[in-house]
């Protein structure tokens, strides 16, 4: 069993910079896709970044030039350095961990930009 545990969410003003973390347990993170997505109120979950086992990276256009996903299998961590915040990013922030026939969810952790 897998968990993923978000971390580094709060209220920061527009313009501003947050960092998130994943931490997952257990010895199969290095060979799966991580992944961020976000939900903001009323909306559906969306994907904002994704990073391979290999290091591809993948953005939702809304979060290109802005957001850089990273991850460190030692740690077995992922991270989401996001800058430029705007309000719309305003969100639930979840962490993904997919594998060829299982998938597993964080809880999320809560990004407030205000304007």
């Amino acid at each position: 069993q897998v968990q993923l545990v978000e971390s580094g969410g709060g209220l920061v003003q527009a313009g501003g910079s947050l960092r998130l973390a994943c931490a997952a347990s257990g010895t199969i993170f290095s060979r799966g896709t991580m992944g961020w997505y976000r939900q903001a109120p009323g909306k559906q979950r969306d994907l904002a970044a994704t990073i391979t086992s290999g290091g591809t990276t993948n953005y939702a256009d809304s979060v290109k030039g802005r957001f850089t996903i990273s991850r460190d299998n030692a740690k077995r961590t992922v991270y989401l350095q996001m800058d430029g915040l705007k309000p719309e990013d305003t969100a639930v922030y979840y962490c993904r961990l997919s594998l060829p026939t299982l998938t597993y969810w964080g809880k999320g952790t809560l990004v407030t930009v205000s304007s």
